[in-house]
């Protein structure tokens, strides 16, 4: 069902969704259950189709034997239910796509039973600065990619080659904070004057590294490959990007900007974006895009605030480097004792 409001309780009661109770890893195990896309944002439109996203119970020879459950997707209807441990992992990263679950309105949760009650008030656990990288980090860099991707053609190669300089920045810095490589040596990335015909510029990088591993020192060039093979993949052109799926993107990604703001700046996990939906659909609408496909200088002066006001929440926050590990592991003992003893009502 698409392009209207409905009622989505009636919704996941059809059988279309009949894998919500049937199927074995999900039934009684659900904890939380709720919108996700443009539904769960507000910013929804004729075109847009309903996405469902969920939390469920690991199983006891999850946790104690030798079975395995990380998540479950339905691609007919766009549900994605995750693992207890699974999103637990995700949430501490501030993972934008997971995080999110924890926002939303009273009404747009679908099922929520004590346990996952339980878990929406102890959402704080999870809120760290970790949320400037994940959130601003991955917003500026899939922005820069679109923009990559439609204005190949009138960008000149020496600012493009910042924006992937940008993203590989984030992307590295990320892999040193996750993998703990404080003190194992340097890495600088910079831009300078190419020696290639075809450029102007080009990214080099200068390190010294003692004793290190050489798994995590080529886990490291890999991270920084993807992200230029990336850039590379999408700035051949596609033309099957028409106008609405690029503004949406464009959408999406200045959406990114305002949450992590809100988490930053308030401690607040808003995901129905109801004060922000005009400037939101405004972006998706196209009204900010240019008959050549590029964005308005309009467009890019918003980016640069929300940019702005990242730095300044990221400087400001009062929220921790990194979550409270040993609260975070009372509380994921606690939900998972309540998963093996099986009193899935908390």
């Amino acid at each position: 069902m698409a392009g209207r409001a409905c009622d989505f309780t009636q919704l996941i009661n059809s059988d279309t969704y009949s894998f919500l109770r049937q199927n074995i890893r999900l039934g009684k195990r659900i904890i939380l259950l709720g919108l996700g896309g443009s539904y769960a944002y507000g910013t929804y439109c004729e075109s847009s189709d309903v996405d469902i996203r969920g939390i469920a119970l690991n199983m006891p020879s999850d946790l104690l034997g030798l079975t395995k459950f990380e998540q479950y997707e339905d691609e007919n209807t766009d549900t994605v239910i995750y693992s207890f441990n699974k999103i637990i992992r995700l949430l501490l990263e501030c993972n934008p796509n997971t995080i999110e679950l924890l926002g939303l309105d009273e009404g747009q949760y679908l099922i929520k039973t004590n346990l996952g009650q339980e878990l929406l008030d102890n959402k704080q656990l999870f809120l760290s600065k970790r949320a400037a990288k994940s959130f601003g980090g991955y917003a500026s860099a899939q922005l820069r990619r679109l923009q990559n991707a439609i204005a190949r053609d009138f960008m000149p190669q020496h600012e493009r080659e910042q924006h992937i300089y940008r993203s590989v920045k984030n992307a590295l810095e990320d892999f040193e904070r996750k993998n703990k490589m404080e003190g194992k040596g340097r890495i600088e990335i910079y831009i300078d004057k190419s020696d290639h015909p075809n450029s102007e510029t080009e990214i080099f990088i200068d390190a010294e590294y003692k004793h290190l591993p050489l798994r995590d020192c080529a886990n490291m060039l890999e991270v920084m490959h993807n992200v230029v093979r990336e850039y590379d993949k999408i700035g051949k052109r596609n033309k099957k990007k028409d106008d609405n799926h690029l503004n949406k993107h464009a959408m999406h990604l200045i959406r990114l900007f305002m949450m992590a703001i809100d988490i930053l700046e308030k401690g607040e996990i808003r995901t129905h974006r109801t004060d922000d939906l005009a400037l939101l659909k405004s972006i998706r609408r196209g009204d900010f895009q240019k008959e050549d496909k590029t964005f308005s200088k309009e467009f890019y002066e918003i980016l640069s605030e929300y940019e702005k006001r990242l730095d300044q929440a990221t400087a400001s926050t009062y929220l921790p480097d990194n979550p409270d590990m040993d609260k975070v592991e009372k509380f994921v003992e606690r939900i998972n004792r309540k998963a093996i003893e099986g009193d899935f009502a908390g």
